[in-house]
């Protein structure tokens, strides 16, 4: 078994498979998994939707970034950033300094699919109202975020989803690093 000595860190757009792929990776890499939209649901009481509702965007990328400090300082984890993470330059240099950041990305058409259910992106929610259009929303944001995600060390295309195969491949590249 392969013994991670760094953090693998997922970053990416919401619907690329962060979550998923990193319970996979930590499963099969047998190390711990952190969701940071989960850390932050559970720290706060709070949904993710429900912080937006009542404090904001700006109070949620605080938590986000107390969360962020504190994964950031454990070894050898499979961590899953939320899509707007790594807007925060403090996240990513934090994220960067024992971690290895492998960007999800995937196409819009799929992102359409795997993000349909409303209420449960607050961002993408906001930004369908604004625009009246999901399409647009999702490539706006993307193109908002485009420079953030390019930071990453590595990307990977998730559109056409073999789970097991993302799995594999990305532990490649693990253990390319790891040598």
């Amino acid at each position: 078994m392969l013994t991670l000595k760094f953090n693998l860190v997922l970053i990416g757009f919401m619907g690329t498979g962060k979550t998923s792929l990193g319970r996979m990776l930590a499963f099969k890499l047998g190390c711990a998994f952190v969701d940071l939209d989960q850390k932050i649901e559970a720290d706060s009481g709070m949904s993710i939707p429900d912080i937006f509702r009542s404090h904001g965007e700006d109070y949620f990328r605080q938590l986000e970034h107390q969360a962020v400090e504190e994964v950031s300082k454990r070894r050898g984890i499979v961590i899953a950033t939320g899509g707007g993470t790594v807007k925060d330059p403090r996240n990513v240099e934090l994220l960067k300094n024992n971690g290895l950041l492998v960007c999800l990305t995937c196409s819009v058409d799929e992102l359409l699919t795997r993000t349909a259910i409303k209420g449960e992106r607050p961002v993408l929610d906001s930004q369908h109202q604004a625009r009246g259009d999901r399409r647009a929303a999702i490539e706006k944001i993307l193109d908002e975020r485009r420079q953030f995600y390019d930071q990453a060390d590595y990307k990977i295309d998730t559109t056409d989803w073999s789970p097991m195969k993302l799995v594999d491949d990305i532990i490649k590249i693990v253990r390319s690093r790891e040598s």
